[in-house]
């Protein structure tokens, strides 16, 4: 099994590392068939011992069955690529290959990432080697002996590096830029700006994934549905509560389309009761203290600005929910911080994004009417608008780019018969 190395200190231990894993995804090559066979298995054994409390890992498990990943590959790659067949295009194939070796950057803040980005290239035929940030080693150690587990004959195993070293070592940074054919780079802005300005190769393959935020919306006729409005605020519980509202897929703000034959007022204390519901289900057994200072600036600002504004949340730092008006997204706090706006149309609050906007989760009653917002968050820069509870699935595209196909070259060829 590929061990998280600790003590990397020379830029030609990642140089070895990336020439050994470009033999082996150049003599060896791996159908996509054989890929999710391992992946199959890969999923049952993150489902036993300490693994399974891992934070994400149920998504991971469900991101990595067939059932999800066949028709993505199918998507991006056409059904012949599962086979690894050539594809007719009139009087020429098509194909795709491997790039090669692909760097992986993920951010520090969701426990899975790094597995996801690699999963991503090794879908794809590729070798990966992966900077793992400090505090995701024990995830990331744990999830890879699931692997190695699963993975009986080593194929996937073997394509894989994992190291370790310190964000500011630029040294290591620049060899692994070096070294790889692809790359896949995730985080907030200062961290992406650093890896972008890698010395990679000038034919490597860049696919960035850059900080972004997200919100919820629900119509009138949802949220004031009495019968259906516990239901859809346990989904908006559960979207909060996943990844401490740190992934980009969080919901920040929820906007509520003013009715004016209910009280806001009621809907939110529903969401209280969600809320105290998903906070005992899931506690939080630590937090930073900048957290908790940032949770008690907000609360309290948030009073002070304006007199209409409503709070609620328990005494300690566990979850806030912050009631006002308006249709410009509040700076967010995460830490299971709920901004909810009440707006006189949707579509008002939507035509104010501005491109940072990666996911909206919708509860809209009428179909027409949920087109119509969905078009509009389209042209102002949303990629993804799902049903509220799905906020977090993993799936392609993401970011509005697919995710397996940019680290694969689709080759042509014309027969020399013809």
């Amino acid at each position: 099994m590929p061990t998280i190395s600790p003590s990397l200190q020379s830029p030609q231990e990642i140089v070895s590392a990336c020439e050994r894993l470009r033999q082996v995804a150049l003599e060896k090559s791996l159908a996509p068939d054989a890929i999710l066979e391992i992946f199959e298995r890969w999923a049952a054994a993150l489902d036993k011992g300490e693994v399974r409390d891992v934070p994400g890992v149920t998504f991971l498990r469900l991101w990595l069955r067939r059932g999800t990943l066949e028709p993505i590959l199918v998507r991006e790659l056409g059904q012949e690529f599962l086979n690894g067949r050539w594809r007719e295009d009139g009087r020429a194939r098509l194909r795709a290959f491997p790039v090669g070796v692909v760097g992986h950057w993920p951010a520090g803040n969701i426990e899975i990432q790094p597995i996801l980005s690699m999963t991503c290239a090794l879908l794809g035929g590729n070798s990966s080697i992966v900077r793992v940030p400090s505090g995701l080693v024990e995830p990331t150690r744990l999830i890879m002996e699931a692997l190695a587990h699963a993975d009986r004959e080593g194929m996937l195993v073997e394509r894989v590096f994992l190291a370790h070293f310190d964000h500011d070592n630029i040294n290591l940074h620049e060899a692994m830029a070096r070294s790889v054919d692809g790359a896949m780079i995730w985080g907030g802005e200062e961290a992406v700006t650093q890896v972008r300005g890698l010395p990679f190769p000038h034919w490597a393959r860049v696919v960035v994934f850059g900080p972004r935020l997200s919100v919820a919306a629900m119509d009138a006729a949802a949220w004031t549905d009495k019968n259906e409005r516990e239901s859809w605020c346990r989904r908006i519980a559960r979207d909060v509560w996943q990844f401490e509202q740190q992934a980009c897929s969080s919901p920040q703000t929820l906007f509520l389309e003013r009715d004016g034959g209910c009280d806001p007022v009621e809907f939110v204390d529903e969401l209280r009761r969600a809320f105290e519901e998903e906070n005992r289900a899931h506690p939080r057994t630590e937090i930073e203290p900048s957290l908790t200072s940032a949770i008690c600036r907000a609360r309290s600002s948030w009073l002070l600005d304006d007199v209409a504004n409503r709070a609620v949340f328990p005494q300690s730092p566990d979850w806030t929910i912050l009631l006002g008006a308006g249709a410009e997204i509040p700076q967010p706090t995460q830490g299971r911080t709920l901004c909810v706006l009440v707006v006189d149309d949707l579509l008002h609050a939507i035509s104010r994004f501005d491109g940072a906007v990666q996911t909206l989760g919708l509860a809209v009653k009428n179909a027409d009417r949920e087109q119509l917002l969905a078009e509009a968050a389209g042209r102002h820069g949303v990629d993804r608008i799902v049903r509220l509870g799905q906020m977090h699935v993993f799936g392609s595209p993401w970011d509005g780019m697919d995710l397996v196909r940019p680290m694969t070259r689709l080759v042509r060829h014309v027969s020399s018969q013809d």
